[in-house]
């Protein structure tokens, strides 16, 4: 492996860690210590994946993330204190693909890591499978990563697309968090209590304007998981 991982955190002991167990998978990194170090790396080094701090003095990771989100879309791994719901809506809000908490384990920090990498591998590579899926007046372009509702572009994440996408080729099947979690992420460390794909989902019906009491596109069921029927 020589992919290139940007490690942002204000406290050097934590992203120094990250760095050696990424070191030790043969990745290649680039530390810095500050939101604003990171933005001057991300010009000049072009990473292909990113690990930010939220909770950085003065450029905080989330301006960091809205600015990477402005002109690339390789994967950005939010790695914080900030384990409240509300933190982990805003930081994939803002255009991250999944969130890690601290304290945290640094083997499932970098199975995530190479989960993304792989996600994001996959997406830019050539397919064999269907390019263009529709569902009623949601349209997915696969090739380009475009998707359109009602002839209206959606702006979703990387991660939002992948669930998007997902959904709609299992053609009206109910898909369970647990499977959309595997699909994407292609790791071992999914618990119940993981809600990230809640969250994406949540984000998705809003970018749709959906309802989440009754919802027309993506629908809940409830036990089982998530489906998108023809409309």
């Amino acid at each position: 492996m020589n992919e290139r991982i940007l490690v942002a955190d204000d406290e050097p002991d934590i992203a120094d860690l990250v760095c050696l167990y990424l070191q030790n998978e043969n990745f290649q990194t680039i530390p810095c210590y500050s939101g604003r170090e990171a933005l001057e790396q991300i010009q000049k080094e072009k990473p292909d994946l990113a690990i930010l701090d939220i909770m950085m003095p003065g450029t905080s990771g989330l301006f960091v993330c809205r600015k990477i989100r402005e002109t690339d879309a390789y994967p950005v791994i939010f790695l914080t204190a900030k384990g409240e719901e509300i933190d982990q809506i805003n930081g994939l809000a803002m255009g991250a693909d999944d969130y890690i908490t601290k304290p945290f384990r640094p083997l499932e920090m970098v199975a995530r890591v190479k989960a993304q990498l792989r996600r994001y591998k996959k997406y830019n590579a050539p397919r064999e499978e269907e390019d263009i899926l529709a569902r009623g007046a949601l349209t997915i372009n696969v090739r380009t990563h475009e998707c359109h509702l009602g002839g209206k572009e959606l702006k979703l994440t990387p991660t939002e697309f992948s669930v998007l996408e997902i959904l709609c080729r299992k053609k009206g099947s109910v898909v369970s968090s647990e499977e959309l979690f595997h699909a994407i992420w292609q790791d071992e460390y999914y618990s119940r209590k993981n809600n990230t794909i809640t969250v994406h989902i949540r984000h998705l019906r809003e970018k749709m304007g959906d309802s989440i009491e009754h919802p027309k596109y993506i629908k809940t069921v409830w036990g089982c998981g998530y489906k998108i029927e023809d409309h």
